[in-house]
């Protein structure tokens, strides 16, 4: 499926556990999203995804070029948040669901 695709290829996370229709990703050393056939668990697919996905990252002017090159959908440029002292962009994964990337600002 283009969401498996998409996290492995695009995000480049190490599967961490196969379940079958339940893969388990590495975000970091102790975060982990799980990707689970809607056919299959608790919850069905919904057309209004309700859940964001934030990811902190180092450099998130260099995520949003690689994003970018990438072509992944809904793609919005990097912004300055003062208030919350971040910089952050959004785009969407293959199913619909918003991620942010997000650095620190100094």
């Amino acid at each position: 499926p283009a969401a498996i695709r998409f996290y492995e290829e695009v995000m480049g996370l190490p599967l961490a556990i196969d379940q079958g229709w339940s893969k388990i990703y590495r975000v970091t050393e102790t975060g982990y999203v799980g990707l689970v056939d809607e056919t299959r668990g608790s919850h069905r697919a919904h057309p209004v995804k309700p859940v964001q996905l934030c990811i902190r990252v180092r450099d998130v002017d260099a995520w949003y070029g690689y994003i970018a090159e990438q072509g992944v959908a809904a793609l919005k440029e990097p912004r300055s948040h003062q208030e919350l002292k971040i910089r952050a962009f959004v785009f969407d994964d293959p199913e619909g669901y918003q991620i942010e990337m997000q650095s620190a600002l100094d």
